[in-house]
């Protein structure tokens, strides 16, 4: 039987991780940033993704910032679905235990990268991390520009059949013939989250469960809002805020993500903006970029 997950719908947000300048983790920053997405009407809490440079960080950095997350969540009835994917297997299992132990509520699990596995070491991979963690949920992610790997269609169906605690996945392929074959084929009970903020609206009407967001770190309250007119058919209203949005989905990749969010973010007056190397601050032209496109979204 497929785990329960009825909780896994709408908007996710991808945390960035604040640093200060020392590079160490602000954790009261990173509090005060997970708060204003609960405010903002984001439910869903995704620490240690891709956005939140977690590639960058030690294992008990991530462990931390996993914690701080389910502290922030639990006490505002909100879910924490914590990234604790890397290339190796035996790693991701460990990992993923761990994230249990501390309180998350779902794994985010990227496909291993740099390994470049076939189809069938992908579906290794996944059912083995699968079997060794029955009772936690698991969110595929599928992200090909990041990891050299695509996970096919078939393969997600694959393990979506074959594992009940492999319920869902985030698809940023940015290939919708792939992800309509997913929403065609899958079984029930397993959702489909877009994993690029454009594409969400057109996911949605086809029949996908939610977001797994950049653009809801510098505006949750219309990301998450644009999602839930969208789930709920309300597309006049979801369509308008898409693209209020837009300019600043499409500007939040001008650079190496998360690079221009944590300009925007500092500009907000919300966090320090400082990166792990090897990504750096934004050049001065992308910041001319961004701050017009700040105005143009009425964000200030």
């Amino acid at each position: 039987m497929r785990a329960r997950t009825n909780w896994m719908t709408g908007c996710a947000t991808a945390l960035v991780t604040p640093f200060r300048k020392d590079g160490s983790v602000d954790e009261e920053c990173f509090r005060r940033l997970a708060e204003r997405q609960i405010k903002g009407g984001v439910k869903l809490l995704v620490p240690c993704g891709t956005t939140g440079e977690s590639a960058t960080m030690t294992e008990a950095e991530r462990l931390n910032v996993i914690r701080l997350a389910v502290e922030v969540a639990h006490r505002r009835e909100a879910k924490v679905i914590a990234g604790t994917g890397s290339n190796s297997t035996g790693a991701t299992i460990e990992f993923t235990r761990r994230a249990r132990e501390l309180g998350a509520d779902a794994a985010l699990i990227v496909a291993p990268y740099y390994n470049k596995p076939t189809q069938a070491g992908l579906y290794a991979h996944f059912s083995e991390v699968a079997k060794s963690v029955t009772d936690f949920p698991i969110m595929l992610y599928n992200v090909p520009g990041r990891t050299a790997s695509n996970i096919s269609a078939e393969t997600t169906l694959r393990l979506a059949e074959d594992n009940p605690n492999i319920v869902a996945t985030k698809e940023a392929s940015g290939d919708l013939s792939q992800v309509m074959a997913i929403l065609a084929g899958r079984p029930k009970g397993f959702k489909v989250f877009s994993g690029d903020d454009a594409t969400t609206l057109p996911l949605i009407a086809l029949g996908a469960d939610g977001l797994v967001s950049v653009v809801a770190n510098e505006m949750p309250r219309e990301t998450s809002r644009m999602v839930e007119k969208a789930l709920d058919g309300a597309w006049t209203a979801a369509r308008k805020l898409h693209f209020q949005l837009l300019p600043l989905m499409e500007a939040n990749f001008i650079e190496a993500s998360p690079a221009p969010c944590k300009f925007v973010m500092k500009e907000l007056g919300l966090l320090e903006e400082n990166l792990r190397l090897p990504l750096v601050p934004v050049t001065k032209e992308t910041q001319g970029i961004l701050k017009k496109v700040m105005l143009d979204v009425a964000l200030s």
